[in-house]
């Protein structure tokens, strides 16, 4: 049985601790950061826009698009993971807004309030992916953009996310995904129409553990991104 959304959080305000440490438990998050970063900036341009992080944990990705000029609000309900991320916000001199609430409750405060809304490697954490999504698509301004990135499920990404990054090469601690919640790309494609959007790429990315490079632009077989668009009012 696949674990319940305490469970998760818990997993994550564990780390909260190391997760700037760019050889500890969040190696490969720092590593594809610049990438999934680029992804953003390159699609939707992020300088001055308004950009909601759903899912910040400690603000690896919101510092990074903050950086570029853009206007960030991070979310998690991982309250160790926000404290560390306000922490290092500081830290680094970036006004960054981070608040502990759900993407539901934010939708119900601040709908159509963002020009861009990210949710990266997340939705295979929650119990109920697609009503992200919705809330998501609530929370984006029309004609916005809207970035997702998580993990297929299939026989390949089971050996290569979790059986060997989590258990051969422990890149990850162990238990940090599991099989059941993860998401096939059709599945993630069917919640973005669903909720009113539309998908405009779809690409798979590939990250080397050993050389700790990360490339765009290949098979969605194991991680994967897309960028959905909200219609213009």
């Amino acid at each position: 049985m696949p674990s319940d959304q305490k469970s998760e959080l818990n997993k994550f305000d564990a780390m909260a601790a190391t997760w700037w440490d760019p050889d500890g438990d969040m190696r490969p998050l720092h590593d594809i950061n610049p990438l999934r970063c680029a992804y953003i900036d390159r699609r939707a341009g992020l300088k001055g826009k308004r950009v909601l992080d759903v899912g910040c944990g400690a603000g690896v990705l919101s510092e990074a698009m903050a950086r570029r000029g853009a206007r960030v609000t991070g979310i998690d309900l991982a309250g160790d993971t926000v404290e560390a991320a306000k922490r290092h916000a500081a830290q680094s001199d970036l006004s960054i807004d981070y608040r502990v609430i759900s993407s539901r409750d934010l939708a119900a405060e601040m709908a159509g309030a963002f020009d861009i809304v990210v949710a990266y490697e997340m939705l295979e954490h929650v119990d109920e992916p697609g009503n992200v999504v919705g809330d998501c698509a609530l929370l984006t301004a029309a004609g916005g953009d809207l970035f997702f990135s998580t993990i297929n499920r299939n026989p390949l990404s089971w050996a290569l996310a979790i059986g060997g990054a989590e258990y051969v090469l422990g890149l990850l601690p162990r238990g940090t995904h599991e099989y059941a919640k993860l998401i096939k790309p059709a599945e993630l494609s069917h919640w973005c129409r669903t909720s009113g959007l539309d998908v405009r790429d779809l690409t798979g990315m590939r990250y080397n553990p050993l050389s700790r490079n990360a490339t765009l632009g290949h098979r969605p077989d194991v991680n994967y991104f897309i960028h959905a668009e909200k219609p213009s009012a």
